[in-house]
């Protein structure tokens, strides 16, 4: 009798992860589409006035790669370029310096705000100055880009029309991530994956809806808008800040776009899998605002939603249990189907589809991680700087 309940809750828990999956399939925006890609762009009749600006800490190694695809932007309007060095230690603005006058293109400003004041994350208080040296220009619309990221020569071109001919007031795109060693092509394509599936690129995009979020790596924001939504004061303390900056607007009254670039890419490596538990733990727990309500959720959701269908099958199979074996394989089967559009983008091997789980569970580890690294006093750790809870920095405040 009571190998038949254990049997019968397994069954349960097995058909709760198919109807998981259906949902997601068919009630999450769509998310594992991947044909999100910039909206109609008509070119306008005057280019506006546009300053791009780099915050940049200890960035000396990835600019060579990066910089110079800023410096050559082909746009037709005034622009520039201002890079924000944020304490760097590794001459980082003496290589930008340099990388400007050996390419030329568009003029490069270099300038550094100091330490950032209590309440400030290091990279919004460089953004902060980089804005604040843009005004003098007068611009119309910011390029706030990573000092990883590289743009094709007509990616501000193509940003800018596709603003003004959908109305955006900031339009973002997920850079293409580097997908070279083994660990960045079973992890990275799956970090994609799970923010589109947190934050459907079609329901950003919709007028009114709730949905908030951008990829920090490359949003195009008008500065009246920003001006508007007090960006970046009011998200100062953020540690995601791009999805902070991305609520900023919509409070503001602003349309966002955001979707998945083709041209834009990111050349930071991740080549060991230590490199990308730092990547996301440094910020998943805060991504939860530091609850262990949130975590325990989370924890239980991934459980179901990811390891629960390859339990399933294989627990029915070696327990004669067919509804639990057909239950696993059918949740394994769409997980596995609403991957391999994320794959292909990332032109990766679609055998990786199946091994989600296996990521997933990475994931969740580095979630637990995280907490663990907060409650021990590391909190948000990067490049030589620890960020506390917000209601932490207001106490000592």
């Amino acid at each position: 009798m009571g190998k038949t309940a254990h049997v019968s809750a397994i069954v349960w828990i097995a058909a709760l992860s198919v109807a998981s999956w259906l949902w997601l399939l068919l009630c999450q925006g769509f998310f594992w589409r991947t044909d999100i890609r910039l909206p109609d762009r008509t070119p306008p009749r005057e280019w506006p006035s546009v300053c791009v600006v780099v915050p940049a800490r200890d960035e000396a190694a990835v600019l060579p790669a990066s910089l110079p695809s800023l410096l050559a932007q082909d746009y037709p309007g005034p622009a520039a370029v201002f890079l924000v060095d944020d304490g760097s230690r590794d001459g980082t603005g003496d290589v930008a310096r340099a990388l400007a006058r050996r390419h030329g293109g568009l003029p490069l400003t270099v300038d550094s705000p100091g330490e950032p004041p209590a309440g400030w994350t290091g990279k919004l208080w460089a953004v902060r100055h980089g804005i604040g040296l843009a005004r003098a220009r007068e611009p119309e619309y910011l390029l706030l880009t990573d000092a990883d990221i590289a743009h094709a020569p007509d990616s501000l071109r193509e940003l800018v029309a596709a603003a003004r001919t959908g109305g955006f007031d900031a339009v973002s795109q997920m850079a293409r991530l580097r997908v070279e060693s083994p660990w960045e092509r079973l992890v990275v394509p799956a970090f994609v994956y799970f923010f589109a599936q947190l934050y459907p690129f079609r329901r950003i995009g919709r007028r009114g809806a709730r949905t908030a979020a951008a990829a920090g790596g490359c949003v195009l924001l008008r500065l009246e808008t920003a001006e508007r939504g007090r960006i970046p004061d009011a998200i100062r303390q953020a540690v995601i800040d791009d999805v902070a900056l991305a609520r900023a607007v919509k409070g503001a009254g602003g349309h966002i776009w955001l979707g998945l670039a083709d041209r834009v890419d990111s050349v930071r490596p991740y080549p060991r899998l230590h490199d990308l538990w730092r990547m996301v733990s440094r910020s998943a727990y805060a991504q939860l605002r530091h609850s262990p309500a949130l975590l325990l959720g989370t924890v239980l959701g991934l459980a179901l939603v990811y390891l629960v269908p390859p339990f399933a099958l294989l627990f029915g199979l070696t327990a004669g249990s067919a509804p639990t074996a057909v239950c696993g394989a059918l949740a394994w089967l769409v997980m596995a189907g609403t991957y391999v559009p994320m794959l292909r983008h990332y032109r990766q091997p679609l055998w990786l589809a199946p091994l989600l789980p296996f990521t997933a569970f990475l994931y969740l580890l580095m979630t637990v991680d995280s907490a663990v690294q907060h409650y021990r006093g590391r909190g948000a750790a990067w490049k030589g700087r620890t960020y506390t809870r917000p209601d932490a920095v207001a106490d000592e405040g």
